[in-house]
């Protein structure tokens, strides 16, 4: 049986307060969870600490993660947060490449690239977002989550059977041992029918895994694979 990955993207949402009360809400839903199946919670930089404590606290089964890095080491570099800083809170993941940097930070592939390396050399594993067939991928990227631009947000998800070709796409172009997570208008109506295709390893959640009853449904229906 093959590994899966849920990934919960909060984006700019949630204070400490509300961080905590989605903690507590969660830890009271009883839901039946996969060995195969890794949960990696991303919130705002300033939820990081708070989370691990939380996710401690609580034995939640969740494993940390960031939803950016910064491009360059420790130094004279405003406002970043270094891949040292991240790795010192625990963070094991780390999302890059996502459609919103892309447009509005205008980060560019040069500057991807070095979030990758600087994100690998403390061992914090890179989840790379790519919108299509030809999105470039840096070298020693083992997971990438498929996001089509038309999806994020929008209600309306690309179609499992379409999903799963862009990722076989990936796996060969790249290798087999990629794991290609899906991300845009995850439901717990649609999340099954994603994590059942046979080059679909997961899913990146969004607006969904803001609310824990719908995140907790999204992770007991893709335990049921």
């Amino acid at each position: 049986m093959k590994k899966s990955f849920i990934v919960a993207n909060w984006k700019s949402n949630k204070t400490v307060k509300e961080a905590e009360e989605w903690v507590v809400q969660l830890s009271a839903i009883s839901y039946q969870l996969s060995a195969n199946l890794e949960i990696i919670l991303c919130p705002p930089f300033t939820l990081l600490h708070p989370l691990k404590l939380l996710i401690t606290n609580y034995q939640l089964p969740i494993k940390l993660g960031a939803q950016n890095i910064s491009p360059f080491p420790d130094g004279a570099y405003t406002g970043e947060i270094s891949a040292r800083m991240l790795k010192e809170l625990g963070v094991e993941y780390v999302i890059i490449g996502h459609s919103e940097r892309r447009k509005y930070f205008g980060e560019s592939e040069q500057i991807l690239e070095n979030k990758v390396k600087e994100a690998l050399d403390v061992n914090i594993i890179p989840i790379f977002c790519v919108q299509g067939k030809t999105t470039p991928v840096p070298e020693r990227v083992k997971i990438i989550a498929y996001e089509p631009v038309f999806a994020i947000g929008t209600g309306n998800p690309d179609t499992p059977e379409d999903g799963n070709k862009i990722a076989l796409s990936f796996k060969e172009r790249l290798s087999q041992d990629t794991v290609v997570l899906y991300g845009g208008s995850v439901t717990p109506e649609n999340v099954r029918s994603f994590c059942l295709q046979e080059n679909i390893s997961g899913v990146l959640v969004g607006e969904a895994s803001l609310d824990p009853k719908k995140f907790s449904e999204i992770v007991q229906n893709a335990s049921k694979i």
